[in-house]
């Protein structure tokens, strides 16, 4: 004989159990961390990418700890990330939808459409860049009309000429937003295209390799 007691409290139980391992997935992912997959090589050589989660490129781990370093004291969320980080931003262009359905893929990563770019911070806010080609057909980035340091990146001769509907500056970085560019200089859709991100576009920062395996390594600005 079926105890209808014992269902109902299995029901309730299962029920409970997924709520609050969902729960405990929105949180983890908003305020911790969360894995990521690199998609392309637009980060080469300091992130390979392929297609996929189960590709052959990098996954990393993404913080979000340090993006809300005040939130128990000012009860409000700040992002202010380095010259040299590694973000994980929806670049300005990208619509994000906020039907429920959406907002919850975006919360727990299920079924997540919206489009999400990694590329390296440059140039701060209220700092003046400017992308400069040489005689010599090497380019630079020039931060308040100083070259900036750059040994990360694939090479100063594999390059995108810039055009005229491009930033590549003098420009004044507005304030809230930040020059992002991708060390692979000749294959990367950046702030160059589509100009300077908005602070409230960044989901966090890329700190660790964990796969492939002989690839495990923290990640920094250099």
């Amino acid at each position: 004989m079926i105890d209808k007691d014992k269902i109902k409290a299995f029901i309730k139980e299962t029920i409970d159990t997924i709520v609050f391992v969902v729960v405990a997935l929105i949180l983890i992912r908003f305020f911790i961390a969360e894995p990521r997959y690199i998609p392309s090589g637009s980060m080469l050589p300091t992130l390979i990418g392929r297609p996929g989660f189960f590709g052959n490129g990098d996954r990393i781990v993404v913080e979000k700890l340090s993006k809300y370093p005040n939130i128990f004291k000012t009860h409000h969320f700040e992002n202010t990330p380095k010259r040299g980080d590694i973000m994980i931003f929806y670049p300005p262009f990208v619509k994000l939808n906020t039907d429920p359905i959406s907002v919850f893929s975006r919360l727990t990563g299920f079924f997540c459409k919206d489009i999400a770019y990694i590329k390296r911070v440059i140039g701060l806010p209220g700092e003046k860049l400017e992308i400069k080609r040489a005689e010599n057909g090497s380019t630079k980035v020039y931060i308040n009309d100083k070259p900036l340091e750059e040994n990360y990146i694939l090479s100063e001769f594999d390059y995108n000429e810039c055009k005229p509907d491009m930033n590549c500056g003098p420009l004044v970085i507005p304030e809230g937003s930040y020059f992002m560019m991708g060390d692979n200089r000749g294959n990367s859709w950046d702030s160059r295209y589509w100009g300077p991100l908005p602070k409230e576009r960044f989901i966090g920062r890329a700190v660790f390799i964990f796969y492939p395996l002989n690839r495990i390594r923290i990640l920094g600005d250099k």
